[in-house]
């Protein structure tokens, strides 16, 4: 069955991403380089949303979290907790499989520094709206960062002012659905202490309970 709900590989709905999509494609010809499909299980009751694809991670693999260290601690959680099967090596044909989980961003495109635009969530912002309407038995999001956080609240139609952003949150929204919260679990964050391998697994295993 076909991805629906993933722009096409040659998008040109964001100008900016395409050029820079064009120049990776350039630069690093064995790289995926196009929208990054979301993963994992179709009868999930739990999404798990990011930012967008990493340069060198999704963008490479074709798989969201795949090939960077946000993908390992991400991963190695989900494995922890029993929301996976197989062993995560880093490539799109590692064999993992996710059980009754599933893993999007926000934004579908690798942008330049990994900050995509205001416009950009906007113009992406219809194929997140038709992941969630996919999937039948969703439960819970988990929101990796401000941005997948609100993402998911203008997608269902929310004001950002009456669910805040706060890492570790868990907020009871309309049509019995939950928004988890957490800090992205990138390098960054995890290398300036913003958020711990301990702090990400408690937002996790809360879930997963």
């Amino acid at each position: 069955m076909p991805n629906a709900e993933v722009p096409g590989r040659d998008c040109t709905l964001c100008p900016r991403l395409k050029a820079f999509r064009d120049t990776n494609r350039a630069q690093y010809p064995d790289f995926f380089n196009g929208p990054v499909p979301s993963f994992g299980d179709p009868e999930a009751r739990l999404l798990i949303v990011g930012l967008a694809p990493g340069l060198k991670g999704a963008n490479k693999t074709g798989r969201p979290f795949t090939g960077d260290y946000a993908g390992d601690l991400l991963y190695a959680t989900l494995a922890k907790h029993g929301l996976s099967r197989g062993v995560y090596a880093a490539r799109a044909d590692d064999g993992l499989s996710l059980v009754g989980c599933r893993i999007t961003n926000a934004v579908r495109c690798v942008p330049p520094q990994n900050k995509p635009l205001p416009i950009e969530e906007n113009t992406c912002r219809p194929f997140f709206e038709r992941e969630l309407a996919s999937l039948p038995l969703l439960e819970t999001i988990l929101a990796l960062g401000l941005v997948a956080h609100n993402q998911v609240l203008k997608a269902l139609g929310l004001k950002r002012s009456t669910y805040p952003f706060k890492h570790g949150a868990l907020h009871a929204l309309p049509n019995r659905l939950s928004l988890a919260d957490s800090y992205h679990c990138s390098r960054y964050n995890t290398n300036t202490g913003v958020l711990t391998a301990e702090m990400f697994d408690e937002v996790v295993a809360r879930i997963a309970r």
